[in-house]
This record gives structure tokens, C-alpha cells and sequence, in this order.
């Protein structure tokens, strides 16, 4: 008989860049102040990456401490998958490059691009790796350097987004046949989606076939709002059901921290207590596919998310897609 397999999150770490910019910095460039940002966004200060500092190095650092926290050697990878929509370079993928800083010379590498919604997709990539036997162990990774895409004039945009990243080791454990489901940890099941007709609802107006130049963000606020409350409130429930839980079973929800308006109002949607949404939107704005992973890595540390809860994973991005990912904490 085939063996089947299960993820288990078994370290997490993650990086910010040293440089910090705060709503009164940026006010001084765009015609914006701390009150409007705040009253919007809930978003009071951002890291941003300096000159020569890349996505890939924000990675790697972010992948040393996930290693750390696990316990394991970088040799006991077999999968890399970085979620990113600012690669180092067009091609080859930002992973073979962190696979070469951490000295690995096997297993396979390759960047996911979901934008916001990246760190869902590429753990849902990486588990199905683990599930089929195909990787035993996987370094999971979302990481930005989200403000090289900005329009610094553009106040609608520019203050939302910071850089960063975030990673998780992922484990393979065999399950056995008289597994009980309701008492398993470990990625529980993941969920994805996107239709691409919202394409010009969030997109950067430049690319290698269209302009040959990297562009901007250009983004309609109040329709992603609308469309992010109502498809990530659809997708978490959709979760819960297919694991036969609902929103009171759920420990911590750890979103995309797209802003807090956001955050609070899929919150109500499924009626879910704020004290037990991770919120870090307000110190690292909007990090693209690094927020999740620098959000749960976050919560981890300091103690919130405990042995043996339940953690429920969600981000919307530009597509536009979403995704949620259902884990009963393990480590």
C-alpha cells in the first residue's frame, strides 16, 4: 500500500529590512499625512529595502531563521518554493538563488507569482509535493521588495506597501490509516482561487513583454475592497466546512495585511472576535506575498499561537486571486 503523507509546519522565521520609513517621512514627498494614512489604512510606519538589497536577500535571511527555528540543516531540504512578485531578475527564478546561498545542490527550486495571495499558493504547491512523497522536507517563502514597483506620487498606493519576507520549513509525516482527522496537525487543507477578468482592479502597468520596463502599481481601492471582503470571507468558510469546523473552532486567523480596514471587515463577516486576528499591518504595511509568513512568524514567537490550535491562513491578491490554507499547529 502507498504511503500517504501530511505537512507539518515545523519552524518559521522572517526579515525586515533596517530601514524604516514613517507616515510623517512620506508626507514630506506625497501629499498625504500620518492622520489620512492612518484613518484609511491603520498603517503608521513601513521597512524598505535599501539600494542593492534584493529580494533574494531578504529570502535567504528569512529562510536562515526558519531553519534555525526548526532545528534542521539547509542539506535537508528538497524543495524550495518562494512566492514573489519582485524576483531579483526576470529570470532564472529568486529561489535557485536562495537555494545557491543556502549551499543546496538538490532537490528543485522555482518562484510562485500571486502577488498578495503568493504565500497560500506556494504552500499549497509545496504540501501537495509533501502529500504525494514527491519532497520530504520544504522551505516555503514569501518575500518583496514591494516598493520598487511604487509610484511615489501617487498617494493612493505609495503608502500602502513595505518589503520583507517570511518562510516555513515544512515536514512530511506519514499518516496512518486509523489517523483521527479531527485530532491531526498539520496542514489540515488548502484552497485556491482567482478570476482574471478583475485583472485591471490591481496591476502593475509595465512588464518584459508589454514595455519592456518593471512599471508601477496602479490599483481601484474601494472595488478591491469590496471584492476582497466578500471572496476571503467565502473561501475561509469553504475551509472550515470541508474540515467539518466552523469559525469558533479557530484559534487565530493570520490574513494578508492588506490594511486594517480590511482585516476588520472580513472579521465581522464571519463573525470572528479581532482579539484573535493577527494584525502587523499597522508597523509593516502591505508586503505583498511576505505579510502571511512575517505575520504568523510574528505570532509564533511571541507566544500567541500555541501546540495543538487552530490557524487558518488567508490572502487576496492582484488577478485577481485568494486563497486560505486550514493548520492545526503543531510544534
Amino acid at each position: 500500500m502507498t504511503a500517504s503523507y501530511r505537512s507539518r509546519i515545523i519552524g518559521c522565521g522572517s526579515f525586515l529590512p533596517e530601514q524604516v520609513v514613517t507616515n510623517t517621512e512620506l508626507s514630506e514627498r506625497v501629499d498625504t499625512s500620518d492622520e489620512w494614512i492612518i484613518a484609511r489604512t491603520g498603517i503608521h510606519r513601513r521597512h524598505i529595502a535599501r539600494d542593492g538589497e534584493m529580494t533574494s536577500d531578504l529570502a535567504y535571511q528569512s529562510s536562515l531563521r526558519a531553519l534555525e527555528n526548526a532545528g534542521i540543516d539547509a542539506q535537508e531540504i528538497d524543495l524550495i518554493v518562494l512566492a514573489t512578485t519582485t524576483p531579483d531578475n526576470t529570470f532564472p527564478a529568486t529561489a535557485t538563488k536562495v537555494q545557491a546561498m543556502l549551499g543546496i545542490q538538490h532537490g528543485a527550486a522555482f518562484d510562485v507569482q500571486a502577488v498578495c495571495s503568493g504565500f497560500v499558493y506556494a504552500l499549497s504547491v509545496a504540501d501537495n509535493f509533501v502529500k504525494t512523497g514527491q519532497a520530504k522536507t520544504a522551505l516555503v517563502i514569501g518575500a518583496e521588495t514591494f516598493s520598487r514597483l511604487l509610484d511615489w506620487e501617487d498617494r493612493g498606493t505609495c503608502v500602502l506597501f513595505g518589503d520583507g519576507a517570511g518562510a516555513v520549513v515544512l515536514r512530511g509525516v506519514e499518516v496512518s490509516a486509523d489517523d483521527d482527522p479531527a485530532r491531526a496537525r498539520g496542514i489540515l487543507s488548502t484552497h485556491l482561487y482567482s478570476d482574471g477578468r478583475y485583472n485591471d482592479l490591481l496591476y502593475v502597468d509595465g512588464g518584459p513583454s508589454s514595455t519592456q520596463t518593471v512599471g508601477h502599481v496602479r490599483m481601484q481601492g474601494k472595488e478591491v475592497f469590496r471584492h476582497a471582503v466578500s471572496n476571503l470571507a467565502a473561501v475561509v468558510e469553504e475551509a472550515l466546512q470541508a474540515n467539518g469546523l466552523t469559525s469558533a473552532d479557530l484559534d487565530w486567523i493570520v490574513p494578508h495585511q492588506a490594511n486594517k480596514r480590511i482585516l476588520d471587515g472580513t472579521a465581522r463577516k464571519l463573525k470572528i472576535p479581532a482579539e484573535r486576528v493577527v494584525v502587523t499591518v499597522d508597523r509593516h504595511a502591505n508586503t505583498s506575498a511576505a505579510s502571511v509568513p512575517l505575520a504568523l512568524d510574528e505570532a509564533v514567537t511571541d507566544g500567541r499561537i500555541q501546540s495543538g490550535q487552530l490557524v487558518l491562513l488567508e490572502a487576496m491578491g492582484g488577478g485577481l486571486t485568494w486563497g486560505a490554507g486550514l493548520v492545526r499547529w503543531w510544534n
